[in-house]
């Protein structure tokens, strides 16, 4: 799968892990559509990502009735579309025990509902070509839970359980399901992330700050989508996890409890 003058929409295009691919995909020759809230920061990436042809769409992935709107946006523009990378969400850094109920459903209304949404949307477009991808930028955290995270873990276990699924139905469709799964990437996430009263931390994390680049993030990410990898992990030694989960998961649990995750 070659991505030149290939359609593929980004969401959360507006900064951090969703510029740098919207980055890289412009250099690899795709036409680009960049989605997130702040149609300022989509203007500014998509001047960044020239001499590439963009088309920027706003959307707020909480608000999944509106999304289905905006495909024949991209239709009117192009009229097909090759990949959706699902990149936009919102991250948490408090106590279960300490957050609202609310704040654990605005975390599954956009991680979750938003992203199910905007897929549902595009998928009867793709099957009607026989071709295309959809990308969901999970979590490691969608392989193991840890502490300050829970909702967000949640949110992202139940994109695993519907891609996977989706992807099983959807055999020898042309259609094709990736989920990759970042460890610490160095952008805003915990700046952005929410805390236990819906406010968001304000500050960036030791653990992030000393994470990968995006940019190295997506020069990575690119032949994994364009091999049509299912699942793949990108970032340090904390992706070493997922693994160890799997084959000593009482030695991992006890790790957790030691782990630094702020």
């Amino acid at each position: 799968m070659s991505f030149r003058n290939q359609v593929v929409w980004v969401t959360g295009a507006s900064a951090g892990i969703g510029e740098a691919l919207a980055r890289a995909f412009a250099q690899a020759g795709a036409r680009l559509v960049l989605s997130a809230r702040n149609e300022a920061e989509l203007q500014r990436v998509a001047a960044a990502c020239a001499p590439a042809e963009t088309l920027v769409v706003p959307l707020d992935l909480a608000d999944a009735a509106s999304l289905p709107a905006k495909v024949p946006l991209v239709l009117a523009r192009y009229g097909r579309l090759d990949v959706l990378v699902n990149n936009g969400g919102v991250s948490q850094r408090s106590l279960a025990l300490e957050t609202a109920l609310d704040v654990d459903r605005r975390l599954m209304e956009v991680n979750y509902f938003g992203t199910v949404a905007l897929s549902k949307a595009v998928l009867p477009l793709l099957l009607r070509q026989g071709s295309g991808r959809i990308v969901t930028i999970s979590s490691l955290v969608g392989r193991f839970g840890t502490p300050y995270r829970s909702a967000y873990a949640a949110s992202k276990h139940a994109l695993h359980g519907f891609f996977d699924s989706l992807r099983a139905e959807l055999h020898g469709s042309g259609v094709g399901i990736s989920l990759i799964c970042p460890g610490f990437i160095r952008t805003a996430v915990s700046v952005n992330a929410l805390t236990g009263d819906g406010r968001a931390l304000g500050t960036m994390d030791e653990a992030t700050a000393n994470g990968l680049a995006p940019a190295e993030f997506a020069r990575r990410a690119l032949p994994l989508i364009a091999r049509g990898e299912n699942e793949a992990y990108i970032g340090g030694r904390e992706t070493l996890g997922v693994y160890l989960k799997r084959f000593a998961p009482g030695l991992f649990a006890w790790l957790l409890t030691r782990a630094r995750v702020r």
